[in-house]
């Protein structure tokens, strides 16, 4: 071979094995807007946004930490375990490139690389939402407790709507637990709201509606939760195309918001977005909970004082000719959870994953849709299992001394819960 073919081998060989520069322009910006820029953009749940260049200079530092340690995003959910759509935890090549673009001096690269900016929805993720509803008047928490308080929205139209997607808006971050909205047609929320003097009424346990008025474990969880809710780390996603929430005729919202003022209060003003259906909706989706139960079907749960690695489990067997599809599912527990899992088991034995969290975070919660509905049907079984750390070495262990923790909806008590969006099968609603 001539001494040219070799250097022609050479330089060959030498531009296909060159490794191209990771540039913020042509890798990493991608990278931003499709996993992280729904948080981190301006007035939401993020403490910076990252819409801009200089912005990710100035925090890439602690960008490459919280890459690196696998802590942000926060996509809880293990792999193999569902797939969801939206999943906006890195993929190891994505956690590379950034790694690797940081370490290199995080050169921007060629401005024509960028791609287009993300459409400026407001402080609204999906955009503004079709009807937004708003608490009258701000409402201040007692400090240093637990508070449930219901607030009536009245949607005021005549007509059958369905709801294809609900945002919430937290007025005061810092104090908002959580959100449940129940619908009510008898305007006996209204009358409590009256009754009691300042906004809306003090409503632990539930919003006192005819609907949830006795102590059966439906009316407790699940009878009324007509629109969802939201927890610190609940993104919104629209439901597939053909499913709705129903949402009837002068109905009210109540919007039941737990409130934990334990380091201090300040006032809040709490929104909710409504997201119509566009399309034909055939199926309404209908949430359905999981929880451990005794021997009486009553909730029931006991984590001994001390207990690093505690073990709860429940077990729900689908009714016949109540076939169903999941479309999506929001796994719950407080401060002590380590570990969630829920699956289902088919009369043939195999089992199909719901969902998996190994490393439970209060502060990263969130309902997971599907990518594809999974079948539920008649006689299965899903299994839900619940893991919490009730020790000194738990951190986020608020009792001290440490004391036995059972089922209530405070923050320092505990729940092992799972909500199931579903559709039925034999439903056909046009």
């Amino acid at each position: 071979m001539t001494n040219r073919l070799w250097i022609l081998l050479i330089c060959v060989l030498t531009a296909g094995s060159a490794k191209a520069e990771v540039t913020f322009a042509r890798e990493v910006s991608r990278i931003l807007q499709a996993k992280c820029a729904q948080c981190h953009r301006p007035n939401d749940i993020a403490p910076f946004a990252l819409n801009a260049f200089e912005a990710v200079l100035d925090w890439k530092d602690d960008i490459r930490r919280v890459v690196s340690e696998r802590t942000m995003p926060p996509w809880k959910p293990v792999d193999g375990h569902g797939e969801f759509r939206g999943n906006f935890g890195l993929t190891e090549q994505e956690r590379n490139q950034i790694i690797e673009w940081i370490d290199a001096g995080a050169p921007f690269g060629d401005e024509a690389d960028l791609p287009e900016p993300l459409p400026d929805t407001g402080e609204w993720v999906l955009g503004e939402p079709d009807l937004v509803l708003e608490m009258p008047e701000a409402y201040t928490p007692p400090r240093g407790q637990d508070m449930y308080r219901c607030f009536v929205l009245p949607t005021d139209s005549d007509l059958n709507r369905f709801v294809s997607a609900v945002d919430i808006l937290p007025g005061n971050r810092r104090y908002v637990h959580h959100v449940i909205l129940y619908l009510d047609s008898s305007g006996v929320a209204e009358k409590l709201d009256a009754d009691e003097e300042g906004p809306g009424y003090t409503c632990f346990g539930g919003p006192r509606t005819p609907v949830a008025a006795d102590a059966s474990l439906s009316a407790l969880l699940g009878n009324g939760i007509g629109l969802g809710g939201w927890a610190p780390g609940t993104r919104p996603t629209p439901l597939p195309d053909g499913v709705g929430m129903h949402l009837p005729p002068k109905a009210r919202i109540v919007m039941q918001v737990h409130y934990y003022a334990r380091g201090g209060t300040g006032p809040d003003q709490t929104k909710v977005g409504l997201y119509f259906s566009k399309g034909k909706v055939e199926k309404r989706l209908m949430f359905i909970p999981i929880v451990p139960l005794d021997s009486l079907g009553r909730v029931s749960m006991r984590i001994p004082a001390g207990a690093d690695n505690h073990e709860i489990k429940a077990e729900f067997l689908v009714p016949p000719l109540l076939d169903a599809h999941l479309v999506n599912i929001f796994p719950h527990m407080h401060l002590l959870g380590k570990e969630i899992k829920s699956e289902v088991v088919r009369l043939n034995g195999r089992v199909t994953p719901l969902v998996y969290i190994d490393k439970w975070d209060f502060n990263w919660q969130g309902a997971y849709s599907y990518k594809e509905q999974i079948p539920l049907p008649a006689f299965s079984r899903i299994r839900l299992s619940c893991t919490y750390d009730n020790s000194e070495n738990n951190p986020r262990n608020p009792s001290n001394p440490l004391k036995t923790v059972t089922w209530g909806e405070g923050t320092e008590d505990e729940m092992c819960l799972v909500f199931l969006g579903l559709t039925f099968d034999r439903e056909r609603l046009q």
